[in-house]
């Protein structure tokens, strides 16, 4: 693809910038355990990029407190965070382009753990935008994150070009008029 027309790039986070997933998946595991309610690798993998609390909601039903539950599973995400490391050959694209080319954060996770991954692995600083679950009421696989991630850095649509790891990701920006290169075929 050529990057040189682009003008912006918008990346997902987990999985995308950092290696999280694993992180995420024993921290889903400690939360259920209690619950005894499986949650098979392949199952979360295939909701990645959807916020937390849909997920919680999808394992656990209306008539637990999601709120609680968000926070235990974050709580157990953050305690582990320095096992998180960056994906190196996303990072560098992020790395040469970042003084030339406008860039933002669209992630399903929450904003203050997406910040917290992002100054963990260093690059924080390069994000002058950064789109969350808090900032759209519809998630991926719909294009809102990253449609408003294009709003907020001035940019159409059509000029974006999207990282992302996950199906639901790759359909959000197919649906946003983006372009995407999917990393996992890197």
């Amino acid at each position: 693809m050529n990057l040189s027309a682009t003008e912006a790039l918008i990346f997902d986070c987990d999985g995308t910038l950092a290696d999280t997933m694993p992180a995420h998946y024993r921290a889903w595991l400690q939360v259920l355990k209690p619950f005894d309610v499986p949650f098979a690798e392949d199952k979360f993998y295939s909701l990645g990029g959807r916020p937390t609390v849909e997920i919680a909601r999808l394992l656990l039903g209306d008539s637990a407190d999601l709120h609680q539950i968000v926070r235990a599973k974050e709580k157990a995400f953050v305690d582990q965070i320095d096992q998180v490391v960056a994906i190196e050959k996303v990072v560098r694209v992020a790395r040469e382009r970042r003084n030339d080319t406008p860039m933002a954060v669209a992630s399903g996770g929450l904003r203050r753990v997406v910040e917290m991954t992002l100054r963990h692995i260093g690059v924080l600083d390069w994000f002058p935008v950064i789109v969350s679950a808090e900032d759209t009421a519809r998630h991926k696989p719909e294009p809102d994150v990253f449609l408003e991630a294009a709003r907020r850095l001035g940019v159409k649509p059509e000029g974006c070009v999207v990282y992302e790891d996950t199906d639901l990701g790759v359909e959000a920006a197919r649906r946003a008029g983006m372009r995407f290169v999917d990393i996992r075929v890197l």
